[in-house]
């Protein structure tokens, strides 16, 4: 009896096995004979879910092997969901620039299971409420008008930076022991200044480091949790309910440390905005810890037209609160340890940048303002450079196909997941000489990136913040706050390596690329003049 039912079950899933190998194996075709990319064969249901169960690092090394062996737009398969993986710059272009429209939209994924309805920048799907929600965080918040509005409070951030480095370095001398990693540091501090930026508040330490706590237990959660929870949600709402429990209270933590947060701006807000109470509540003079603008005032002002012009609800602006403090906080932090790990392994290279911020700023300046950054082609090089070298996220969110495409020859289908190697791009030595090596020089008039398009409009050739429509909305502020915290970095101290510890270049997969082994250095402060 046993033996029967294997064999009609082997009968009913061969013809499903059948079909499945033959979509894997490209044999849809296009109007124009154009197929769907290879990839390797798969099982029946589960596709290739085995070889993407790994690690990002481990994924990136079985592409390499699928590129070098099926070409550079390779096929896998989870599930029925078919993934395409982008590493030729040439396609990743008429993709993301040439079909924008039709590769703008994002998969679904199982936020239901969570209470999210997925109303963020990053992740919701292509139309009225994203366009809506990205107008708004570009003009109210990231606008060159805005950014300058956070001035004071890049400042005092860059004072609490070069203190808490400052102190660290100092004790780990006087106990004659080694320096501790930087990335936290790092971490909290730019923690500190996103928190400012959407809360419109000056918290203490450990009202920061509660928010932090909240946001990275999130982020872990998804991290680990996504690939399986995507992939056959009603069954993983069973399997796995203690681990889904787990993101649950990770959200919920969220909600009890933001929502207060948002409601203390919406009562400002009310008192500004009231006939009666507003001359006084404008006359009052405010804490010395409140900012006059933060993101959350310009959620307070959406309205969602198509939903009966409602405003956005406090799950949703939590939502968009948590995106914006994860957005401008890992991928900053993650980048800078990079860029300074450079300048402790490469000191002629720090030095060089030394030479051109005593040039453009002098001894008598307190800090390297914003303005000052305009004028070191070289410090822009550095940071380049950092971003080409050590992307914080080797892959682009993935983008999701509305409608058949043919980019390169390939068939790219509906509802396809699209994926983008963003390191492999930068480190193409058809493009680049040297890809290996941190070279700054390479972007200065001459070298092999003298110009180079990082919106990748033009072309692409490094596309650390995307490209085409959903490019990332804070790549102009990120590099602000690049440029300025590491021009800073450099004019407060001098980064040595510590005696018979290398500085180790092999990278971990967190939620961005950081490095297995963190940063130490031994700071020294520099002299004026």
């Amino acid at each position: 009896m046993g033996t029967q039912l294997l064999l009609l079950a082997a009968l009913l899933l061969l013809p499903l096995a059948a079909l499945l190998l033959a979509r894997q194996c490209g044999v849809r075709g296009g109007k124009s004979g154009a197929r769907v990319p290879p990839g390797p064969p798969g099982l029946p249901f589960l596709g290739n879910l085995l070889l993407l169960r790994r690690s990002s690092s481990d994924v990136e090394a079985l592409l390499r092997r699928l590129v070098a062996r099926y070409g550079p737009v390779v096929s896998l398969r989870v599930g029925s969901t078919l993934s395409i993986f982008i590493s030729d710059r040439r396609v990743a272009h008429a993709a993301l620039v040439g079909s924008g429209a039709a590769l703008a939209d994002r998969p679904a994924f199982t936020r239901a299971l969570l209470g999210d309805n997925g109303n963020t920048i990053s992740r919701s799907s292509y139309g009225p409420v994203w366009r809506l929600l990205r107008r708004n965080l570009v003009a109210e918040t990231l606008h060159p008008s805005r950014v300058k509005l956070f001035g004071p409070a890049r400042a005092w951030v860059r004072r609490v930076l070069a203190e808490m480095l400052g102190r660290e370095a100092e004790e780990a001398r006087a106990q004659a022991r080694a320096p501790p990693p930087v990335m936290e540091t790092f971490r909290y501090a730019m923690f500190c200044l996103l928190v400012l930026m959407c809360f419109g508040e000056r918290l203490d330490e450990p009202a920061v480091r509660d928010i932090a706590a909240a946001q990275q237990a999130w982020l872990m959660f998804m991290g680990q949790n996504a690939t399986v929870l995507a992939f056959w949600p009603a069954l993983t709402r069973i399997l796995f309910r203690g681990g889904l429990q787990k993101g649950l209270d990770a959200r919920r933590r969220q909600k009890e440390l933001f929502v207060p947060l948002i409601e203390a701006r919406r009562e400002r807000k009310k008192q500004l905005d009231s006939p009666v109470g507003g001359g006084a509540a404008a006359e009052a003079p405010e804490k010395e810890t409140t900012f006059g603008h933060s993101y959350v005032d310009t959620l307070l002002d959406i309205r969602l037209a198509d939903e009966g012009n409602r405003a956005l609800t406090d799950e949703e602006m939590v939502n968009l609160c948590s995106e914006f403090l994860t957005a401008g906080t890992d991928t900053t932090s993650t980048a800078l340890q990079w860029i300074m790990a450079e300048l402790v392994k490469n000191p002629a290279i720090q030095e060089k940048l030394y030479g051109e911020i005593k040039a453009a700023c002098g001894g008598e300046q307190e800090e390297v303002g914003e303005e000052d950054t305009h004028r070191m082609p070289y410090l822009k090089a550095v940071v380049l450079e950092g971003l080409r070298r050590h992307p914080p996220a080797h892959f682009l969110l993935a983008h999701k196909a509305a409608e058949d495409i043919e980019v390169g020859g390939y068939l790219i289908p509906k509802g396809a997941t699209v994926n983008f190697t963003v390191a492999e791009m930068g480190w193409d030595e058809r493009e680049w000489d040297r890809p290996r090596e941190f070279v700054p020089e390479r972007f200065l008039p001459g070298g092999d990136g003298e110009g180079v398009d990082v919106t990748g409009s033009r072309e692409i050739k490094m596309i650390p913040f995307g490209v085409g429509r959903r490019i990332c909305a804070g790549l102009g502020i990120a590099m602000l706050h690049l440029e300025y915290f590491v021009a800073n970095l450099v004019r407060e101290f001098e980064w040595k390596g510590v005696p018979g510890e290398e500085v180790d270049l092999v990278e971990t997969r967190e939620f961005t690329t950081v490095m297995k082994k963190p940063l130490r250095a031994r700071l020294l402060r520099r002299t004026a003049g």
